[in-house]
C-alpha cells in the first residue's frame, strides 16, 4: 500500500518538493542580505539614544525600496495562507473522488486490502505530506521575515499569525482531510474542491476574526495616554467632554499587542482646559500638548499581548488538528461502511 500510495502521489509530491526548493532559494538568497540590512541599521539599542522612530523609518524605507524583499514580504502571507487550501483542493478532493468518478473503486476496494486500511494508509501518508509541505514553508519564511518582525511586531496581528509558527501544519491537515471528506460525500471532484476551497476559507476567517481573540480571555488595561500618540481631539456638544483620538497610533506599554478594541479614551471635562486649546481646530496644536498633558488622560483598552503568541498558536494548531482527526474518521467510516 506504501508503494501503491508513493506511485500514485508522486507527481503532486514532485510539485511540492519544487515549490520548496523555489522557496528555499529565493529566501536563503535575500535573508541574509535583510538580515545585514537590519544590523546596519542601528536598531539594536537605540532605545538608548532615543533616535528609534528615525531609525525604523530609514528600515523600512529600505526594504520597501528592495524589490526582492518588499514581494517576498508582502507575498509570504499571503502564500502561506493559500497553501493549505491548495492541498486540500489538488491532494484531499480528488483522492477518493478520483476511484469514484472512474469506477475503480470496484476493483481496488475488493482486494485483499480492505476500503477502510486503502484509505487510511493514504490519509496517513499523504496527510503527513501535507503538513510538513505546509510546517517547512512556515518556517522558512519565519526564519526570513524575523528582521521586519522585530521592527514591526506585527506577529498577532490577524494578516501574520495564521501565516507563522506552526498554525499552518493545522490548517494543512484540516485542509487536506476536509477534501477528502467532501470528495466522498459529493463524489465529484470539482464541486469537491470548490466547497473544499470555501469551507477552508471559511474556517480561517472565522478564527482569525472571531474566535481566535476568545481562546484566552484578554486583557483590559487602562494605561496613561502619551502625547507621543496624540492625533486629533474634539469636544462632545452633548456631554461638553474631550474625546481625544490617537490615529491608529499604539497604545503605549504593550508593543507588539494584538489590540482588539479600544483605545478608547477616558475623557475629562472640557472647561478644564484653556479657551485657545477648546477652540483650537481638531488637528492638535504644540500649544495644546502640554494643557493636555495636564489633563493626565487616560486610555482603557483591550488586548491580547505579544506573550501569548506561542500559547495562542498551540491552541489553534490542536483546534485544527482535532477537526481534521474527526474528519478523518468520518471519511473511514463512510469508505468502510460502502466497501
Amino acid at each position: 500500500m506504501i508503494w501503491l500510495t508513493w506511485r500514485q502521489f508522486r507527481a503532486q509530491a514532485w510539485v511540492a518538493l519544487a515549490v520548496l526548493a523555489v522557496a528555499a532559494v529565493a529566501l536563503a538568497v535575500t535573508g541574509p542580505n535583510l538580515a545585514s540590512m537590519f544590523d546596519a541599521s542601528g536598531i539594536v539599542g537605540c532605545a538608548a539614544r532615543g533616535n528609534c522612530g528615525a531609525l525604523i523609518d530609514a528600515f523600512g524605507y529600505q526594504v520597501g525600496h528592495n524589490a526582492p524583499d518588499n514581494v517576498l514580504d508582502h507575498l509570504g502571507p499571503w502564500v502561506l495562507f493559500a497553501v493549505p487550501s491548495l492541498i486540500g483542493m489538488f491532494w484531499g478532493a480528488p483522492l477518493v473522488t478520483r476511484e469514484l468518478e472512474t469506477g475503480s473503486f470496484r476493483m481496488v476496494w475488493n482486494q485483499s486490502v480492505t476500503p477502510a486500511r486503502w484509505l487510511a494508509v493514504k490519509l496517513a501518508l499523504i496527510g503527513l505530506a501535507s503538513m510538513a509541505t505546509a510546517g517547512l514553508l512556515s518556517l522558512a519564511f519565519f526564519w526570513w521575515s524575523s528582521p521586519v518582525e522585530r521592527v514591526s511586531m506585527a506577529r498577532m496581528t490577524p494578516g501574520t499569525f495564521g501565516a507563522t509558527g506552526i498554525v499552518p501544519v493545522g490548517y494543512a491537515a484540516f485542509a487536506f482531510t476536509l477534501g477528502v471528506a467532501a470528495g466522498i460525500l459529493i463524489r465529484r471532484t470539482l464541486p469537491a474542491m470548490a466547497v473544499t476551497l470555501a469551507v477552508t476559507a471559511g474556517a480561517q476567517a472565522f478564527m482569525a476574526l472571531w474566535l481566535r481573540a476568545r481562546l484566552i480571555a484578554p486583557v483590559r488595561a487602562v494605561i496613561p495616554l502619551s502625547s507621543a500618540v496624540l492625533s486629533q481631539f474634539d469636544v462632545s456638544p452633548r456631554t461638553g467632554r474631550f474625546i481625544v483620538y490617537t490615529g491608529g497610533n499604539e497604545p503605549q506599554g504593550i508593543p507588539g499587542a494584538w489590540i482588539l478594541s479600544g483605545p478608547e479614551t477616558i475623557t475629562t471635562p472640557a472647561h478644564v482646559a484653556s479657551q485657545a486649546c477648546i477652540q483650537s481646530p481638531a488637528l492638535v496644536p504644540r500649544p495644546c500638548l502640554a494643557d493636555l498633558a495636564r489633563l493626565h488622560l487616560t486610555q482603557t483598552v483591550t488586548y491580547q499581548p505579544l506573550s501569548r503568541y506561542w500559547p495562542l498558536q498551540w491552541y489553534e494548531t490542536a483546534i485544527f488538528l482535532a477537526l481534521a482527526l474527526a474528519l478523518a474518521g468520518f471519511s473511514l467510516w463512510r469508505v468502510a461502511r460502502r466497501g
